[in-house]
């Protein structure tokens, strides 16, 4: 061997070259997909270079990273670092790559054994000194953790709770960087968070708010009722201050209470979105959303370069509910068209899909005029027929359609206001309601239909016969309000419905008349 290939023979034996991988896990949607973070540590000019398709978010956690090892006492190596997030063709976005890249960085320093990282999953966003901070995603991450057969899951103490919620893995809650590898080192001790889910579940299902709260308003009560009991849409329309916002806030107190599995469904929406608190484990009562009339189109259905869910989606299971409806963008409210059929949403970009879920109920509130007092008792419209007619306009027929219905809000006597009459609790009208839903669902048997609401055509030919004189009945209520295919199959569901609450098991020319009462958007008013 000449001179020359034995210095470089030398050198190479003397290079330093070390490789460890490390398990994170990313989201896209409402699913989790596991992340191998592998840094690769060798001598050359220091950098810091991290591939994979990363986002700025990710590449800016070089610079995080770098100050957090050193403020934590630890030096960060002076060589060429490169971290690959694979797979390497989707974009990672997020700042939940933080500990899992350090963890592999301060590995290739030896300073943790990578035998310590078997069966191990990081994830958590690095703060300058060293302490770890929640990020949003952790309880789905959990969950695809459980899949895959990993036994230990290391989030930031924030995120510890929702991540408890999933059994079969162990979950330790870590505040800081050196908390981890004196950990992995065994030179410190700390326990797997515990929770009990069920005790959990049945605290935070319930309600501040209830139903007997609400003077007068009987009509209102009872649609609200019907609609709790079939998963039907509502609008209100009345004047301001006729108490459309209070009668809404109370509609999921009536509603059926969600299921555990259906818990964990709401609760990984907001943990996707970011929006649990800190120590927040568990959602257990049915969510109520209400965004301003000023949101745009991506904030209502979700949305971004790396999709997000929006404001329909954290009403999954729940309530979304649009004050001053014709005030929202036309083209928002057109979005809801689809998710309101459908259940589900689904946005595609250049790089990803994603889908998420959508089954809300929709309450939408408006004034009958520009004024708000178009019809009221006491005070007087100042709104022409024209203005009446352009202001209600403003929300397209295809939605109206949709919403299965109509109620009148009128003002409230002071009478009634001030009256010791209260209305019925909460508990006394859910219970109604169950029994309703429970009739539905041994009527579909084990078709999965959740409600009456949900009935597709066939499915209403099946099981909403009526007879000849409620025939004649929708019959004139279509010649005269000119009703289309869709409404007519919107009234044959709520007399369904109440039917259901009544115990009937057919459906009744009375039932029909009280269903098509609740279409007065469908008749011209001026």
């Amino acid at each position: 061997m000449s001179g020359f290939a034995n210095i470089y023979a030398a050198n190479r034996s003397l290079e330093k070259k070390v490789f460890i991988k490390v398990l994170s896990m990313s989201v896209i949607g409402m699913e989790s997909y596991p992340v191998t973070v592998e840094v690769d540590v060798s001598q050359g000019l220091p950098q810091f270079a991290t591939v994979g398709l990363p986002d700025a978010s990710v590449k800016e956690s070089r610079d995080r990273i770098k100050a957090a090892i050193k403020n934590s006492g630890y030096a960060f190596p002076r060589d060429h670092v490169t971290v690959n997030l694979a797979p390497a063709d989707i974009r990672k976005e997020g700042t939940g790559f933080d500990l899992p890249i350090a963890v592999g960085i301060l590995a290739a320093e030896a300073l943790i054994e990578e035998a310590a990282l078997g069966g191990c999953l990081f994830i958590g966003e690095l703060s300058l000194d060293g302490s770890i901070k929640g990020v949003r995603g952790v309880l789905p991450a959990a969950f695809q953790a459980r899949a895959a057969g990993i036994r230990s899951v290391f989030v930031p103490e924030e995120n510890a709770a929702e991540a408890a919620m999933v059994e079969g893995i162990h979950v330790y809650g870590v505040r800081s960087l050196p908390d981890v590898v004196e950990f992995l080192a065994d030179r410190k001790k700390i326990e797997p968070l515990c929770l009990n889910a069920d005790d959990l579940f049945q605290v935070n299902r319930r309600y501040d708010i209830d139903f007997s709260e609400i003077k007068g308003q009987k009509l209102a009560l009872r649609a609200l009722e019907i609609a709790a009991a079939g998963s039907h849409n509502v609008m209100m329309i009345g004047p301001p201050g006729s108490g459309k916002s209070m009668l809404a806030r109370r509609l999921p107190t009536i509603l059926p209470d969600l299921s555990f599995e259906e818990a964990i469904e709401v609760t990984k929406v907001f943990s996707v979105a970011g929006l649990l608190s800190a120590g927040e484990t568990l959602i257990a009562a049915r969510p109520f959303r209400s965004p301003h009339h000023t949101i745009s189109d991506v904030g209502l259905v979700g949305g971004g370069q790396m999709p997000h869910p929006g404001e329909i989606s954290l009403a999954h299971l729940g309530v979304l509910f649009l004050d001053e409806l014709p005030e929202f963008k036309r083209n928002a409210l057109e979005a809801l068209r689809q998710p309101l059929e459908e259940g589900t949403i689904t946005i595609t970009r250049s790089a990803v899909t994603a889908a998420f879920p959508a089954k809300f109920m929709l309450v939408a509130a408006m004034n009958p005029c520009p004024c708000g007092y178009f019809g009221d008792r006491v005070r007087r419209c100042r709104c022409s027929p024209q203005q009446i007619r352009q202001y209600q306009a403003k929300i397209s027929g295809p939605l109206l359609d949709r919403i299965d219905l109509h109620v009148e809000v009128p003002s409230v006597h002071y009478r009634a206001l001030t009256g010791k009459e209260d209305n019925e609790s909460s508990a006394a009208v859910r219970k109604r309601v169950v029994g309703a839903r429970r009739r539905q669902q041994e009527r579909f048997g084990g078709s999965g239909l959740p409600a009456n609401a949900r009935m597709t055509e066939q499915q209403i030919r099946s099981f909403c016969p009526i007879d000849e004189e409620s025939h004649q009945l929708m019959e004139m209520a279509v010649e005269k309000l000119g009703l289309s295919a869709r409404a007519m199959n919107r009234i044959l569901k709520v007399s369904r419905t109440i039917a259901d609450l009544d115990g009937a098991p057919k459906i009744e020319t009375a039932h029909v008349a009280e269903a098509i009462q609740y279409r007065s958007l469908d008749r011209s008013i001026v």
